[in-house]
């Protein structure tokens, strides 16, 4: 990708705000604000507290989650460099990721989609997710129409 556009930044105090607000203004957009928009999200989100196959707890960043997934009654979290259990439903840990970079592939995994490397529409109508590491998984049937938005969406502002 090119170099990033130029950037003007600047402070307004506003008294009656009870929250800090972030406010992006461009002509269109693009790739550089989709990457500042993730940015802010990212330095934002508290990294969540996992436990390695030793028992050891760790800090993963949302950033570095290739999936979720529920698996004999444990919510697994795939990383590039390993797998972790968390003590969190895939329903609230679903709520923790928001930000439009997670989806829910089927009802027991959801995929960061920063991760998906390639995704393959079949002719039945199925739809196999190829994502980093070498690492495949197939979404439902149901999930299919939110999928292919959000990566056609994701694509083409790309």
């Amino acid at each position: 990708m090119g170099t990033m556009k130029e950037i003007r930044t600047r402070f307004e105090q506003c008294p009656e705000l009870e929250q800090i607000e972030v406010v992006i203004r461009a002509a269109a957009r693009d790739a550089d604000v989709d990457r500042l928009l993730r940015q802010l999200s990212e330095s934002t989100a508290e990294p969540l507290t996992v436990t390695a196959a030793t028992g050891e707890l760790m800090r993963v960043s949302a950033n570095d989650i290739v999936s979720a997934a529920v698996f004999n009654k444990l919510t697994l979290i795939v990383t590039e460099n390993g797998r972790y259990t968390v003590r969190q439903s895939l329903q609230s840990l679903e709520k923790d990721l928001e930000g439009g970079r997670f989806v829910r592939v089927s009802r027991h995994e959801l995929v960061n989609l920063d991760k998906v490397r390639k995704f393959d529409f079949t002719l039945d109508g199925t739809l196999r997710l190829e994502l980093v590491g070498g690492m495949e998984t197939w979404a439902s049937r149901r999930n299919i129409p939110l999928i292919r938005k959000m990566l056609t969406d994701r694509r083409t502002r790309k």
